[in-house]
């Protein structure tokens, strides 16, 4: 009998677990229907809202439309697709102009100077560009100050204007009070990422280094700002270094912003604009229904492979949010020994990772790199195993302000014998074959002899690092090493001292691949890897592969330091890897 009841159970399970997947697919399918294809009016406004991450890449919401799941939030906005749908409304006769409605911006620095970029170009076309917000961060008001007219509401907002910085996390003190001893090995002078696992703060050659790396990513951003406000350099300089702008009428005062307002008298200037009576004869259409309002098709055989790597760089398949060897070895083979693929950009987006599984997928991009064109483009970051992917293109582009270099290597090794024993009560004992077996094994100090070792093979790493690295540039390895050495740069500085060839985007980097595999005139993009299909999404969604989502809905601000205690469980093995972030 209680067989029976299982079975019955079991039998019932199933039926109201597949009744429950059939109904969130017809759910899907009812709220997504209505939405492919949106007609546009005449007199309409797009109205950017960007209230998501920047992502190399558009990411769908499975969920979108689905109140029971409300909880999940969107993937984000892809550049490529967001700068698309720009270009689109810059020749549509539809559309009058833009509204920008952006108090915060989650997208890196070189990102966001792409999209500020893409809504420069807009303006080209003699259409207008406003923004409005009840407050601006410092990314969303250089972003912001690209429109014609910058408005704020008038009371209780506020506009950031104080420069960047770039805060690191020190987890000195905390392995002290747990009794664990970091043992760390580098080559690289100035490979500033093991700093956070051995001091308390930053070295004054790294504090320097830093100094400089800000001042003159944020000397890029002022020049854009000063000269969309009609403003001197020296203004606008003074302004940030001194935060003149405290209060609302500051902005103005300064010339940042060019009149307090609430969004309703906004809508009333943008009436004026369009010289209409009534606010229902604006048709203000959002990033998404616009995305849906065109669709562009181009029939060329012709194509152009967009691989975009972005994340940490990581051994076997990996995951959504980071660089698998596995698998991106398997794209860029595809890539290379298709031939309706004509050449390969290779969008890159990473501060770097497991040395090996670099290497590995730059031995792949050199194989194709013998067949056709392959060329680099740098996003916010290409440093260390991200410059080690670059230096196997033909070509390298990186835009001003991203960061690159970092060429140099470490490992670490948790001697976990005090945690253990006097936290934990846990003691060990082994027995082994050879003098070496037990090396590993994070239960006790390291002899001289021991760190000897481990070092020499870390510093044949480094050897090959900067020998392909020197070979990439056609340089000796005399001329490298001091431009190498862990050494982080800008994009601006990478271009004076040949770690790349050219400063441009995306849009640039695939010109110059369409121009080399002669097909300039006649060819189509391709993006991989190739995103999953939304059933697929839904499934990893209910699994919990939203849960870096959900972490940074939860925990807002503290989200980063999260995540940069996630990235220790990373850390096995030789590591190329650089951990600066720039605050913006």
């Amino acid at each position: 009998m209680k067989f029976l009841r299982n079975l019955l159970a079991t039998i019932v399970g199933l039926f109201v677990f597949t009744f429950l997947i059939l109904f969130i697919l017809i759910l899907i399918a009812s709220s997504g229907g209505g939405e492919k294809v949106v007609k546009l009016k005449e007199k309409s406004v797009l109205h950017l809202k960007l209230d998501k991450r920047i992502l190399e890449r558009e990411v769908e919401d499975p969920f979108e439309g689905l109140p029971m799941f409300a909880d999940f939030k969107e993937g984000g906005i892809g550049l490529m697709e967001f700068k698309e749908a720009i270009k689109h409304a810059a020749e549509d006769d539809n559309v009058e102009g833009i509204l920008l409605e952006t108090p915060i911006i989650m997208a890196g620095i070189s990102t966001n100077i792409e999209i500020r970029d893409a809504l420069e170009e807009f303006k080209e076309s003699g259409k207008f560009i406003y923004s409005y917000s009840e407050m601006y961060t410092e990314g969303a008001y250089y972003l912001a100050s690209v429109a014609d007219k910058v408005f704020i509401n008038p009371d209780f907002s506020m506009l950031e204007f104080n420069g960047l910085n770039i805060e690191s996390m020190y987890f000195k003190g905390m392995f002290e009070k747990l009794e664990i001893e970091p043992i760390i090995f580098r080559v690289g002078d100035y490979k500033s990422a093991t700093e956070p696992f051995d001091r308390a703060d930053m070295s004054e050659g790294v504090r320097i280094r830093y100094t400089e790396l800000l001042n003159n990513i944020h000397r890029n951003l002022l020049e854009k700002v000063a000269k969309s406000r009609s403003l001197s350099f020296d203004e606008v300089k003074n302004i940030s270094d001194s935060a003149l702008v405290n209060i609302e009428s500051d902005a103005v005062k300064y010339g940042l912003v060019d009149k307090l307002a609430y969004r309703d008298e906004v809508i009333e200037l943008i009436k004026e604009k369009l010289d209409v009576e009534d606010e229902k004869d604006i048709h203000f259409v959002s990033y998404k229904k616009y995305r849906n309002s065109f669709k562009k098709s181009i029939s060329s055989k012709n194509r152009i492979a967009v691989i975009v790597a972005s994340g940490n760089i990581v051994p076997g398949k990996g995951e959504n949010d980071n660089i698998g060897s596995v698998k991106y070895v398997k794209e860029i083979h595809r890539a290379a020994n298709d031939d309706k693929i004509k050449a390969i950009v290779l969008r890159i987006n990473s501060g770097g990772g497991s040395a090996l599984a670099s290497d590995v997928m730059w031995r792949e991009l050199k194989l194709a790199s013998a067949k056709k064109p392959v060329i680099a483009s740098m996003s916010d970051y290409a440093a260390s195993g991200g410059y080690f992917l670059a230096m196997a293109c033909d070509t390298i582009l990186a835009q001003p302000n991203t960061i690159t270099g970092s060429i140099g290597i470490f490992t670490m090794i948790f001697n976990m014998k005090d945690f253990l024993g006097n936290k934990l009560g846990i003691t060990t004992d082994n027995v082994k074959t050879g003098h070496l077996s037990d090396l590993y094994s994070m239960t006790g100090p390291l002899s001289e002899f021991e760190k000897l070792y481990i070092q020499k093979g870390l510093d044949q790493g480094y050897k090959n690092f900067i020998s392909k690295a020197a070979e990439s540039r056609s340089m000796d390895i005399d001329e490298m090493e001091p431009i190498a050495s862990g050494r982080i740069w800008t994009g601006d500085e990478a271009l004076k001292n040949g770690l790349i060839d050219i400063l441009g985007d995306l849009d640039d980097a695939i010109a110059i691949a369409a121009e080399k595999a002669g097909v300039a005139d006649d060819y189509r993009i391709r993006v991989y890897p190739i995103q999953k299909d939304p059933f697929e999404e839904m499934l990893q969604a209910l699994s919990g592969d939203y849960e870096s989502s959900l972490l940074a809905e939860k925990f807002d601000a503290f989200y980063p330091y999260i995540k940069s205690l996630e990235t220790i469980k990373e850390l096995q093995g030789i590591q190329a890897r650089s951990l600066v972030k720039v605050g913006f």
